[in-house]
């Protein structure tokens, strides 16, 4: 039995769990777009990259914008991770095939994306990719003024998961109006009496 690589749930033989998945299909679809507006973020008006180059190597002024961001967080890095990825799912799948026709970060997220089934089941590193993939997004996020929202932590899970009376105890987590289920052990937490239960029988911590 396989865990997932990012939250530990049981997952067969894959390497993330579908909510994991799910989660990392939608970052594919929406990176292309959050980094053209990265792009408008960070170029003055009236500007271009190749303006932006020249500015950093001349005396005088700093250019009007954060030149370490400008560095770390920008369309060709984004592009460069993901065709990297791009390139080793490819040689993982099909060993015998060269390096991918030359594309931008949108097709490469694109391919990705269809390609998505068999990594999850198939390759190793998937939960690496996923998490570069919300690194970039958190990066890009940060720069258009969009954060994506933090994770809750809601205690610890009281559920009864045998007869001798175990408690699974595993951290509960989630973003704000998911529903509130426990990862470990499939517990629910939906209703309002789930919901006192659950704050009553938390661990309380000794005086």
């Amino acid at each position: 039995m396989s865990t997932c690589e990012l939250c530990d749930s049981e997952t067969g033989s894959r390497y993330l769990c579908g909510r994991h998945a799910t989660k990392l299909a939608k970052s594919l679809a929406e990176l292309p777009a959050l980094y053209d507006e990265v792009g408008h973020c960070l170029v003055p008006r009236n500007s271009s990259w190749g303006q932006l180059v020249t500015t950093r190597a001349a005396a005088g002024p700093r250019s009007p914008i954060n030149e370490d961001i400008l560095d770390t967080i920008n369309w060709g890095r984004a592009a460069e991770v993901m065709r990297l990825w791009r390139t080793d799912v490819r040689h993982a799948r099909w060993p015998h095939r060269g390096t991918p026709p030359p594309g931008a970060l949108a097709e490469d997220c694109r391919w990705l994306a269809m390609e998505l089934d068999w990594i999850v089941a198939n390759y190793p590193a998937a939960g690496d990719l996923a998490r570069e993939v919300h690194e970039l997004e958190v990066q890009a996020r940060s720069i258009v003024g969009d954060p994506l929202p933090r994770v809750q932590r809601l205690g610890q899970c009281v559920a009864v998961t045998d007869d001798r009376g175990t408690v699974c105890g595993a951290v509960l987590t989630r973003l704000p109006n998911e529903p509130l289920g426990c990862h470990w052990c499939g517990a629910q937490y939906r209703t309002e009496q789930d919901l006192l239960l659950l704050e009553h029988y938390q661990p309380r911590e000794s005086a």
